[in-house]
């Protein structure tokens, strides 16, 4: 064992004495893992449970442990099986949820996908049950379960496998705060001085962004570090592959640029090594790309122009449950929100109720509902670079398989330069709206120039570059925040 991972134990021993009393009556301090797989189509889902394993101290907080947030499109909820009281839930996405809006899962092509829900670990027996919203957004049961703690089918084992914890921000016990996890993915064992160093980088970037940075003191920030034969990660498209430590890969359900991992066995093996609310896979390539998924986790590669935004935005996703409010790139989802429902997401709205808005104490005084901005012309010169810029991307795939050369290098430059020089033109014209830094009802959000709303003409969820999260994304982050940290 590793000195960062005696201190880590130390720790966590430390914080059992800190667990509230009502926690306490019904939970041990110490986190029971469950795997399961989670099988479907569009039309159908289903989940078998797969190991339990217990696993160090519990991370998460002590006295919220029924989750009030109302976010996620599955909830997981566990009754005490003696009294039949509900004594743990938390919402959460999947990249099964994903998968299921997809034209394949619309085909009726089933699929099967590994997933984990942590826990504190029970006293006693309880009902474990998984929970999926409709189209209504009215949850149903798919799954349920009696786990018996002290079953011989709980996994004792302990962390599987060697790897290096680190600390990059120690704010205190875990109980009490947000613990956030950088995984090394793509960083050979020649590169772990730059895993370190990209990932104080990012923590770096994070806490100088509100609302990160007047709450510094209510996050604490860990690495784990375990060398992957080759640098980088799957690229499908352009004919490669790579051999890392959790398999992540670009053209996650079909989109170039969406990086994930599917390889969740490996993921949460590895991250058993530190105690963690949120995860941050953090991916050794120059690559533009990402991804995230509420209480689940998010991906960054590390060296791309873009990264800083890329980390900032996708963990707004991941850990805040917020919406991408852009509407023109290119994704695989088939009504990703169902029309006539109104998203759980804060950040977006379909109006079904004018001139009522979720946002309202926010809204900038006098502003019309919706705000009739300066859509047509931005939408002419977004559509006109998401053209050109799907077709280049298809060029440098095309490239790759061949083999490379000069010329994908100068493809590859040219790509890079065009994305900057886009992202500056977006930037100008959003700056000179006259509703430029006003809360109102933007229409053009979710993948959906129309019908969906956002709050800013301009915000991180909305357009490249490391920018503020405007107003109504603040608040949805701080909400979260104060639901682990105290």
């Amino acid at each position: 064992m590793t000195r960062a991972l005696i201190a880590l134990a130390l720790s966590a021993a430390a914080a059992v004495a800190a667990a509230d009393p009502a926690f306490d009556a019904v939970f041990v301090d110490r986190t029971l893992r469950v795997d399961y797989v989670h099988v479907g189509d569009a039309s159908s889902e289903s989940a078998t449970l797969d190991q339990l394993y217990e696993q160090g101290a519990w991370a998460g907080s002590t006295t919220s442990v029924i989750d009030e947030l109302n976010l996620g499109r599955y909830m997981v909820k566990v009754y005490d099986l003696a009294t039949n009281r509900l004594i743990f839930s938390k919402g959460f996405d999947s990249y099964f949820g994903e998968y299921r809006t997809t034209s394949a899962a619309l085909a009726g092509a089933r699929r099967a996908y590994h997933e984990t829900v942590l826990m504190p670990m029970p006293r006693g027996k309880v009902q474990f049950t998984l929970e999926a919203r409709d189209r209504s957004l009215v949850f149903r049961r798919f799954f349920d379960i009696v786990i018996d703690p002290a079953a011989i089918e709980v996994n004792r084992e302990g962390p599987r496998g060697d790897a290096e914890a680190l600390t990059f921000l120690d704010s205190g016990d875990p109980h009490q705060k947000v613990d956030i996890l950088f995984v090394a993915e793509g960083y050979t064992g020649a590169d772990r001085a730059k895993f370190k160093g990209d990932a104080e980088r990012l923590t770096k970037l994070m806490f100088a962004q509100e609302p990160y940075k007047s709450r510094r003191a209510l996050f604490n920030v860990r690495g784990i570090y375990k060398a992957s034969a080759d640098r980088g990660c799957d690229e499908p498209s352009h004919g490669s592959y790579k051999r890392t430590v959790v398999g992540s890969s670009f053209d996650s359900l079909g989109v170039y640029r969406y990086l994930l991992v599917e390889d969740n066995r490996a993921l949460r093996d590895l991250a058993a090594h530190a105690p963690y609310d949120a995860l941050y896979i953090l991916v050794n390539t120059a690559r533009y790309g990402g991804g995230g998924i509420y209480n689940w986790y998010c991906t960054t590669t590390s060296n791309n122009q873009y990264t800083d935004y890329v980390f900032l935005h996708e963990f707004g996703h991941s850990f805040a449950g917020l919406a991408d409010e852009y509407y023109a790139s290119t994704t695989a989802y088939n009504e990703f929100y169902p029309r006539g429902s109104e998203p759980l997401e804060a950040n977006i709205t379909a109006l079904l109720n004018p001139p009522k808005v979720k946002w309202s104490t926010l809204l900038s005084p006098g502003i019309q509902v919706p705000t009739r901005w300066e859509k047509a012309d931005f939408d002419k010169m977004d559509s006109e670079y998401q053209k050109v810029r799907e077709e280049v991307q298809q060029k440098i795939a095309a490239l790759k398989r061949a083999g490379g050369g000069p010329a994908l290098e100068k493809l590859e430059a040219e790509s890079e330069r065009m994305a900057a020089d886009h992202a500056k033109k977006v930037d100008e014209y959003l700056a000179a709206s006259k509703y430029a830094g006003k809360v109102g009802v933007f229409e053009g959000a979710g993948y959906s120039s129309g019908g969906l709303y956002r709050p800013s003409v301009d915000c991180i969820m909305f357009s490249k570059g490391v920018k503020p999260f405007c107003p109504v994304c603040q608040a949805a982050i701080v909400r979260v925040i104060e639901s682990y940290a105290r």
